[in-house]
């Protein structure tokens, strides 16, 4: 059977890293592969005031994920979530996270529905 494939959104990795128990279950199913933009590593790592190590830990974390890079798929479906929806203040990190998944063709999990739920090109995977 095959696995399941999942883009992780940031608060995701946020709930697993803080014990939360669905999330940390998630994390830890065999069945599903995981998947997170690039995006998501630079928001986590860039958190001002990590210690170093919260840093270690997240840098740990993201072992167990595959982090995809921005390539010329992402750029395009990216440039496209803009002609379609408009540039807007805060929303060109989730563009580049639903760019990710549309452009792969992976359901995104995310707890923030209302970022994402405009965004018809994609599909969104129910919450835990």
């Amino acid at each position: 059977m095959a696995k399941v494939k999942l883009l992780i959104d940031t608060d995701i990795i946020i709930d697993a890293l803080k014990g939360i128990k669905p999330a940390k279950e998630l994390i830890r199913n065999r069945e599903i592969d995981l998947y997170c933009s690039i995006q998501t590593k630079k928001e986590l790592l860039s958190k001002v005031g990590l210690t170093d190590s919260e840093r270690k830990r997240i840098k740990s974390f993201f072992e167990e994920l595959k982090v995809l890079k921005i390539d010329e798929a992402i750029i395009q479906k990216f440039h496209m979530l803009i002609a379609l929806y408009g540039e807007r203040p805060g929303v060109l990190a989730d563009y580049v996270i639903a760019a990710t998944a549309w452009a792969k063709n992976l359901p995104l999990l995310t707890r923030n529905k209302k970022h994402f739920k405009q965004i018809k090109e994609i599909k969104l995977s129910p919450t835990y």
